[in-house]
């Protein structure tokens, strides 16, 4: 059992990345099961690769600076949502589309802005995720994020759920569904733009989606949903931080894995509409 433990009564840097991984979980599982609902889980994987031009430029421009890359990346993933939705707008073409169109640029850009930058900043970490990037004002940033992003989620809660089911029904009794959507995105940007240091950028989106897809197979009830989705997602982080520990390797990787482990075996054995569920026979085997 000290195994369990142990690296993180040792050293600091795996306590800050634990306290931050489980922060982000908690905020960001829940943002990925309404990402479900809304059939948005591939956007979610665009605005996450959307988000490095503007790291990257807020990394020339002002270093290692928390509030530049963050301010960075939140401009860098709204403007790609915003620009997705004025281009499906104006042409017809779908927005899921559109948003695959422009993320595979978004994402060159990126990786060629940090690789003109030289030796300052290590690519592989950044975009793997690195337990050690994890300092103190990123743990202060990434439990700011969380305590903010749940706060707003609570206030929004009752408007996104019925958009998110019955998007008719809301708009015939309110006009904050629009409200609602836009402070999603934000979120969603937001989350994944802070978690990008220690899950890595091209990473941060398998935690904001895996544990929620995998909740999926263990409830119907949203609050349900919610409440599973940021458990799956912290013990994800605490298990992928002592296998990236002993394995010495990147943090990102083996935290999304182990979340993919997780999503896998719900599939097979979760109780609502699990493999196991859906062929009865299979059990008697």
């Amino acid at each position: 059992m000290e195994l369990l433990w142990e690296p993180f009564t040792e050293f600091s840097f795996m306590r800050r990345a634990l306290f931050g991984g489980i922060a982000l979980a908690c905020s960001a599982g829940p943002l990925g099961v309404f990402l479900i609902l809304r059939r948005m889980s591939l956007i979610g994987d665009a605005i996450a690769h959307g988000i490095l031009p503007g790291t990257a430029l807020a990394f020339w421009l002002f270093g290692l600076s928390l509030p530049a890359l963050t301010i960075g990346g939140l401009i860098a993933g709204l403007s790609m949502a915003g620009l997705s939705a004025w281009i499906s707008r104006r042409t017809g073409l779908r927005e899921d589309a559109s948003l695959a169109a422009l993320y595979p640029i978004s994402l060159a850009s990126g990786v060629l802005l940090l690789g003109l930058g030289g030796p300052k900043l290590d690519l592989i970490h950044l975009l793997f995720g690195s337990a050690l990037a994890v300092d103190t004002t990123t743990l202060n940033g990434m439990l700011g994020t969380s305590v903010l992003s749940l706060l707003l989620l609570v206030l929004i809660y009752r408007a996104l759920a019925l958009d998110s089911l019955d998007p008719l029904f809301l708009r015939s009794v309110s006009h904050f569904g629009a409200l609602a959507h836009g402070v999603f995105l934000t979120l969603v940007v937001l989350n994944l733009v802070i978690g990008f240091q220690a899950i890595g950028a091209l990473m941060v989106v398998g935690l904001m989606i895996l544990p929620a897809a995998a909740a999926r197979f263990w409830s119907r009830q949203l609050p349900v949903l919610l409440l599973l989705a940021a458990l799956f997602g912290a013990t994800c982080v605490w298990l992928g931080l002592l296998l990236s520990y002993y394995a010495n390797l990147p943090s990102g990787p083996c935290i999304v894995l182990l979340a993919g482990f997780l999503y896998v075996t719900s599939v097979v054995i979760g109780p609502v509409r699990g493999l196991l569920r859906s062929f009865p026979s299979l059990t008697t085997i």
